[in-house]
């Protein structure tokens, strides 16, 4: 079989519930903590759901004006922060200039909802914040994201939004692979943002009976696989990671967190809410990235699931692992235990988590799983585990059938 350009994953960014930075973000993984609290941005008494993951302070001074903040939705901050540091950490920023040229580079962001907090203000809110600006269209653009990226980098490739909900981030890495192997981009921004902690959005998803209601245990609330899950925990973030051909990175002695071997991307084609039963889309989407990295299920050593802690997701996922991968043969965990479901940031932050399973030979558990469901027969990760080198699935599936799944793998194993 011929060559192909192998990808490096050279740089990751982040602005998540377990903080800013990689460290801070793995410790929290590792020591199982959600975080998950009552909502202390505005009045949750008149609301069925009063919890969520949240980001604390976004910390946007580094990288943007006031005046630029103004301008953009909380979204968007999120990304130009995560963005900017997963460029700092690849190395190929000094000096406010990056290699290669500009017209090489190119940016990939996934988001569902955008601006959803600068709409709920403008719709919704009272006085100053009652009327739409001339600032509000510019704030709720999908491609606002990607545009503000662009412009505080430079980037004059594609540049690129993928709206796909809960799947959107794990879409944009995919993209950003293909954008490098067919030579439109030798260097790839590439990631996810969402902040939809809001009334409207808590309301709309409770009344979908998506959202778990464990008022009085925020914490233990977010449970996938277990047999007393009852929904998923509204979180909020960012993650973008920096891709580059692998010969590039070795060539400027980059680190490489891992190689992005495969993506695979397909759809259900059965319901606008509810997964396939028995998980047959995500299992062909699994199937279908392992194909792409030239892998067999033999080679994966970790699975981290999309595993939302709702009862028909979990289930057919499970389903799904256990049917390509042989009941219980694969440790699996769940990062939305700890920093609840980011909807469109979700599988971006997860790729990053992915990159970090890979570099540190080790998952980290899934948080509150006290009963496994005995339907969902799959090897959870309870503690902290060592894993063999060997290939990492990130799964990401999404309202509409949406499913997306990334294959990374160590570097050593790709030569």
């Amino acid at each position: 079989m011929a060559d192909r350009v192998q990808v490096a994953v050279t740089g990751l960014g982040v602005r998540t519930p377990a903080g800013h930075r990689l460290d801070d973000l793995w410790e929290t993984l590792a020591g199982g903590r959600s975080t998950a609290r009552t909502i202390t941005s505005f009045p949750v008494d008149d609301l069925p759901v009063t919890f969520a993951c949240q980001v604390g302070d976004v910390g946007w001074e580094e990288h943007v004006t006031a005046r630029q903040a103004r301008r953009m939705d909380r979204t968007t901050v999120l990304a130009v922060c995560a963005a900017a540091e997963a460029l700092a950490d690849a190395g190929v920023e000094a000096g406010g200039h990056l290699q290669p040229p500009p017209e090489r580079r190119a940016v990939v962001a996934g988001t569902g909802w955008a601006g959803n907090a600068t709409y709920e203000q403008a719709m919704l809110g009272q006085g100053d914040r009652g009327a739409p600006t001339p600032l509000t269209v510019l704030k709720i653009m999908h491609n606002a994201v990607p545009a503000w990226i662009s412009m505080r980098h430079q980037i004059m490739g594609p540049s690129l939004t993928v709206s796909t909900a809960c799947a959107s981030g794990g879409h944009a890495i995919g993209e950003g692979l293909r954008l490098i192997r067919e030579g439109s981009a030798d260097l790839v921004v590439a990631g996810g943002a969402e902040a939809c902690v809001s009334p409207t959005v808590l309301l709309a998803f409770h009344r979908c009976r998506a959202l778990s209601t464990r008022v009085a245990d925020p914490e233990g609330a977010s449970r996938p696989f277990d047999a007393d899950r009852d929904g998923f925990v509204m979180g909020e973030g960012a993650a973008f990671v920096v891709l580059e051909r692998l010969e590039d990175a070795v060539r400027r002695d980059a680190r490489v967190y891992a190689v992005l071997a495969g993506y695979g991307r397909t759809s259900d084609a059965y319901h606008l809410t509810m997964p396939a039963p028995g998980g047959g889309g995500a299992e062909r989407c699994m199937r279908q990235a392992l194909a792409d990295a030239r892998l067999s299920p033999a080679e994966v050593v970790h699975v981290n699931a999309h595993g939302t802690s709702t009862r028909l997701n979990d289930l057919a996922e499970a389903q799904a692992i256990s049917r390509l991968f042989g009941p219980g043969k694969v440790p699996v965990t769940a990062s939305k235990s700890v920093i609840g479901h980011s909807l469109g940031a979700a599988g971006a932050i997860e790729a990053v988590i992915s990159a970090l399973t890979v570099r540190a030979g080790a998952a980290p558990p899934i948080a509150n799983l006290d009963t496994l469901d005995p339907e969902c027969d799959v090897d959870v990760v309870r503690a902290p585990r060592a894993l063999e080198p060997g290939a990492v699935v990130s799964n990401s599936f999404a309202f509409g059938g949406h499913n997306a799944s990334l294959v990374l793998t160590p570097y050593a194993t790709r030569n």
